[in-house]
């Protein structure tokens, strides 16, 4: 109800109005309608908003109302996102609403060859869309200067910060001209970003169009307390039903993307697994073929998750629970996209009992339960040390055992294993997308 107005009412100028009619977009989202009367004239802004908001389109159409044609072409626009995905999906928006002006854009991101990008960027853009790590090896290079630009956005920067990218972004801003107009968008404000945010911004308007780590209202959501030997076969159950035409599964490690993806396909449901070590020709792929229906399941880590905006995902799957309840939050909001309404399941066992609890703390609710063949009372009713993740030896041991991935406990098979159950699929170290 707060959203009344429509796009003819924030004085946008014919070009863009035209292709928002061809998108066949007439009403403004929440985070639209809040931020593109202050964009236009000049402000920064802070957004708290997750992707599937409309928040792409909120920074898109005022930043090209203000620019201005300039030749030879420089790079005005900068915007940084943490994902290939993400970057390549920005850069789809930036020629759908821009087809009706002049302007030159491309999108860089590591993964694949730089020559192509290097090509395009000599010739002159007016708007880059990159991920950090490709951004600054070519500034690094002297290929990328960014002394012209005057409009800067950083998207999604609490997971820049989860990936630790961090200090990548804090040397590409310092590059930058202290002219501008900055935006800055994260889902949640840790300490960190908000100190981040305030060194970046002059100034700026807040905008927070859902309040922080708050689950979308149009989501079902549903616990199936069970067992870890069973979890395959529950699975497997359910995307036996018709319902469940599009569905997102979410693993916490790359190893489990790509065991269970093999699992389905072997059980003639088409699955892919998307993570950080599948080529960019490869994500690609997987994500084109899961758009059009080619795939029924996705099975995905969080990283590489983040930058996955599809409109028609009617089921995500929590196969793991996350290890951070927001990251819960994150995946669900994969669904309900549009308007349309959505389903999460989750499933849990005793192991992840404590992480069940810590997120039904966060979202201050009681997750409904879903009594089914393979229900476990053990994972339902675990307390104390049996709710909690077996200590990273003996997970390793057990896993080795259940899997067969080695010779149990010996020093070969222990380190790259090690990897593998790392919680939240992260790597300590810095890397580049």
């Amino acid at each position: 109800m707060e959203n009344k107005i429509s796009f003819k009412d924030l004085n946008l100028i014919p070009p863009l109005e035209r292709a928002l009619t061809k998108q066949k977009y007439t009403v403004p989202t929440p985070i639209q309608s809040k931020s593109i009367p202050g964009l236009l004239q000049g402000e920064d802004l802070i957004g708290i908003a997750q992707t599937g908001t409309g928040k792409t389109a909120a920074f898109i159409l005022p930043i090209l109302q203000r620019m201005r044609e300039k030749y030879p072409r420089k790079i005005k626009t900068l915007v940084i996102t943490p994902t290939r995905e993400l970057a390549a999906q920005i850069g789809e928006s930036f020629s759908a609403y821009g087809e009706f002006l002049k302007f030159k854009h491309t999108v860089i991101f590591g993964g694949v060859g730089q020559g192509k990008q290097v090509r395009v960027l000599s010739s002159g853009v007016d708007i880059l869309v990159a991920t950090p790590g490709r951004l600054l090896d070519l500034m690094n290079q002297g290929i990328i200067n960014l002394k012209d630009v005057e409009f800067f956005v950083l998207d999604e920067a609490d997971r820049m910060l989860d990936m630790g990218f961090i200090n990548d972004v804090k040397k590409i801003i310092s590059k930058l001209p202290l002219k501008r107009q900055s935006l800055f968008f994260s889902a949640t404000m840790s300490p960190e970003i908000n100190k981040l945010a305030k060194t970046l911004l002059k100034n700026p308007i807040h905008v927070e169009v859902t309040p922080q780590a708050t689950t979308v209202e149009r989501i079902k959501q549903c616990i199936f307390f069970v067992d870890p030997s069973a979890k395959e076969k529950l699975l497997f159950e359910l995307l036996k039903q018709e319902h469940l035409t599009s569905v997102l599964v979410f693993t916490r490690t790359k190893h489990k993307a790509n065991k269970l993806a093999s699992f389905l396909s072997k059980n003639n449901i088409s699955a892919d697994a998307i993570h950080g070590n599948k080529s960019q020709n490869a994500r690609t792929k997987a994500i084109s073929d899961f758009k059009t229906g080619k795939t029924k399941v996705l099975v995905a880590t969080d990283i590489a998750a983040r930058g996955i905006d599809i409109e028609n995902i009617s089921h995500v799957i929590n196969f793991e629970l996350p290890n951070e309840p927001e990251s819960y939050v994150h995946r669900i909001g994969r669904t309900a996209r549009a308007g349309a309404d959505g389903t999460a399941y989750s499933f849990c066992a005793a192991e992840e009992r404590n992480y069940l609890r810590d997120i039904e703390r966060l979202i201050k609710q009681k997750i409904e339960v879903n009594n089914h063949t393979f229900h476990s009372e053990i994972a339902q009713n675990a307390v104390g040390a049996a709710a909690k993740p077996a200590p990273k030896n003996k997970r390793q041991f057990s896993r080795n055992a259940k899997y067969g991935d080695g010779p149990k406990n010996t020093q070969k098979n222990k380190k790259p294993f090690s990897k593998n159950v790392k919680s939240g699929n992260r790597p300590k170290r810095s890397f580049r997308r």
